[in-house]
């Protein structure tokens, strides 16, 4: 009887030390302008943490700023971070079908400078936080978004480092990687079919004519959005989940923060 009690008392205080851990969890919707276009971004961070913390930029995919981005904001708040999942479409919206979506980020990838200053807009939100320790920023991306961070940094941007998760490669202004500034992260599929070995190539190539401090993590089996589970396991259609891939890169990705935030 009496182990029972204990392990009741036990039991109870894990649920209360569960329930007292998401109550520290803040998350909000900020509001914020880039030109006359407003935008609707994801603010999250630990309130229990004490003092600034380092910043982390969050880029949505093609579909837009949806709850898989801001399950992955919060992650990163559940890290010690203060994250900001910034909104590149406006008033929050998101595609409702492939058509729509490619159609929303054709309008970033066609002008890279309008990506690049969208971007840096929520850049400059997640600056001026309170909480946020402005010499220790990064920013990562997801497919469409991993593109965003990586014109991000050749836009100059006066950031630690950037993180691309199957994002985009290609530049259209190679020259402009001289202005790289940030450490670079990417993580490809092996197996992409969106973002083709030729886009890696080209990249490598871009790099390796600047001082830049860059990595590339392929890892085998993956297809393009390989971290959202949402992307289902069917690897033939060239999207799908892969949980080793997507497991890896997260932790590639922790060990790139631990160095760059040192």
């Amino acid at each position: 009887m009496k182990l029972l009690s204990i392990i009741i008392i036990v039991l109870v205080l894990s649920m209360v030390w569960s329930v007292d851990s998401r109550a520290k969890l803040h998350t909000e919707t900020v509001e914020y302008k880039h030109g006359n276009t407003l935008l609707k971004g994801y603010l999250a961070y630990d309130d229990a943490i004490v003092g600034k913390r380092p910043g982390v930029l969050v880029v949505h995919e093609w579909w837009g700023l949806t709850d898989y981005i801001k399950g992955r904001t919060e992650q990163l708040a559940r890290l010690g971070y203060i994250a900001f999942a910034i909104d590149m479409y406006g008033e929050g919206m998101i595609a409702k079908s492939p058509d729509e979506a490619g159609m929303l980020a054709s309008m970033y990838r066609l002008d890279r400078q309008l990506m690049r200053s969208r971007a840096n807009a929520g850049l400059e939100v997640l600056r001026k936080q309170g909480l946020t320790d402005s010499k220790r920023i990064a920013a990562i991306g997801y497919c469409f978004g991993g593109g965003t961070v990586l014109e991000l940094a050749r836009s100059g941007a006066d950031i630690a480092g950037v993180v691309s998760f199957h994002g985009s490669l290609d530049n259209p202004h190679p020259e402009d990687a001289h202005n790289v500034k940030a450490k670079i992260l990417v993580l490809h599929g092996a197996d992409d079919p969106y973002v083709t070995i030729e886009q890696v190539t080209a990249f490598w190539k871009e790099m390796m004519k600047t001082d830049a401090d860059w990595q590339i993590h392929v890892y085998s089996g993956a297809v393009h959005s390989f971290t959202n589970p949402a992307s289902g396991n069917d690897k033939t259609k060239g999207v799908a989940y892969d949980e080793k891939a997507d497991r890896r890169s997260w932790e590639d990705m922790k060990l790139f923060f631990s160095e760059i935030f040192r």
